[in-house]
């Protein structure tokens, strides 16, 4: 067993913070002049490229049957999904605002593991999820008159990877994470290459495989090596200290895609997103603060 080194394994939780903010911004640059499927299909390909000779190298078990290959199509139709509508939502919204409203997501969970899962959730729990869900909608709500519909992606993309959060919990303690994700690239790219073939003739701009400039071709690898490498940081994270201890850090990723945000595009987000943003971080901390408590005192108290 990996003995906990907690100040390591918030140093590998603040990469992933830089990095996967960072990562986005790449796919907000290139997505102004790059077909969408070809930056998701690119992501994976990147992914798979990297991981499986890893997996490879180090004979990790990657032959999957049964329950767990279905459960991993599922996830992989889910990262599919949530990548694209996060790539998408770039094009109309600043950095910083897609991710915020995109950190709805353990407020999602909670409420799914309330009524899907019939986890006991306490009152004081779901007070905070409205008040997230609040904060939230003071972010969008700038961005919606402004761009409309587009704005409610980010929405979309927190719903998604709250249920790929569920189903990597269902078979995260029966595959290795590393194999998982280089199993999941493969499968991603094998399905979105036919796509991209297909809707190249057919002239449908968004499914097309239509490269980026020579001197931008770069910038498609880095979004794969950026958000491979960032999934590796927060899972290596884990193996060196406890959830509890790094969930908090996630909330970094906001300030520093303000940050690089404005550094690269120079947004902002405007008084009213900004206070939507506090609100949603400060709810989120509260969630969990609650969940370490509630841990500490499952077998005597009534989670509240």
């Amino acid at each position: 067993m990996t003995q906990d080194r907690p100040v390591f394994g918030i140093f590998l939780m603040l990469g992933f913070c830089v990095l996967a903010p960072l990562g986005d911004a790449m796919a907000k640059l290139l997505g102004e002049t790059t077909p969408l499927g070809l930056l998701v299909a690119a992501r994976f390909a990147v992914q798979a490229l990297i991981l499986i000779p890893l997996v490879m190298m180090t004979g990790r078990p990657w032959r999957m049957h049964g329950r767990i290959l279905r459960l991993t199509v599922i996830r992989t139709l889910l990262h599919i999904i949530g990548i694209t509508a996060m790539f998408s939502a770039l094009q109309f919204l600043p950095l910083a605002d897609a991710v915020a409203i995109a950190f709805v997501m353990p407020f999602i969970m909670l409420l799914l593991g309330r009524y899907v899962l019939g986890e006991e959730v306490g009152a004081r729990r779901l007070v905070a999820c409205i008040v997230g869900f609040i904060g939230t909608l003071l972010v969008i709500q700038p961005s919606f008159a402004e761009v409309g519909l587009p704005a409610l992606l980010p929405l979309i993309v927190a719903v998604v990877f709250a249920l790929f959060m569920l189903v990597t919990r269902q078979i995260a303690k029966e595959t290795d994470p590393i194999s998982l994700q280089a199993v999941s690239g493969v499968m991603a790219t094998v399905g979105l290459v036919p796509v991209l073939v297909i809707g190249t003739p057919l002239g449908i701009w968004n499914l097309s495989a239509a490269l980026p400039a020579p001197d931008m071709f770069w910038l498609l690898i880095a979004i794969g090596v950026l958000g491979t490498v960032a999934h590796l940081l927060m899972t290596w994270s884990l193996r060196y200290a406890p959830s509890a201890t790094l969930a908090p850090m996630q909330y970094l990723e906001i300030p520093v895609a303000t940050l690089i945000g404005w550094a690269i595009f120079s947004d902002l987000p405007d008084g009213l997103a900004a206070v939507g943003i506090m609100i949603t971080v400060a709810a989120g901390l509260y969630v969990i603060l609650r969940e370490r408590a509630t841990a500490r005192s499952a077998p005597t108290e009534t989670p509240a």
